[in-house]
């Protein structure tokens, strides 16, 4: 996983110098750009009832997974421009949320860390 997300980052990295669009992309135009494709993300579930959202036809599937693809370009990005270890950062990340939702205080719970009984 690690290498395929350094090959991610590299081959995203050479498409956008090649078309020269480094001058554009600046963590805020980048995050930017990032907010637009999670909300076209949003929008193929819009309205659907949840379990619409878990058995989507084809042709909408294929639609969520090129949002989806757009949304990891750009957090992929972000973390370039940043000098960001993406993987790094979510491992600790999953460590912190690991602390604040103990599995013995949460599981089965959806409400969030400060809501959860003592």
């Amino acid at each position: 996983m690690i290498n395929q997300l350094r090959d991610l980052k590299g081959r995203i990295r050479r498409f956008a110098e090649e078309r020269n669009w480094e001058q554009y992309h600046s963590p805020k135009n980048l995050a930017m750009a990032l907010v637009v494709e999670t909300a076209e993300l949003v929008e193929h579930f819009q309205w659907l009832t949840q379990e619409e959202s878990r058995s989507l036809s084809p042709e909408k599937r294929s639609a969520v997974e090129a949002e989806l693809a757009d949304i990891l370009i750009y957090l992929v990005r972000i973390a370039d421009k940043l000098d960001i270890d993406l993987y790094s950062a979510t491992i600790e990340k999953l460590q912190h949320n690991a602390d604040k939702y103990p599995v013995e205080k949460v599981r089965g719970l959806s409400k969030k860390y400060t809501e959860y009984p003592e």
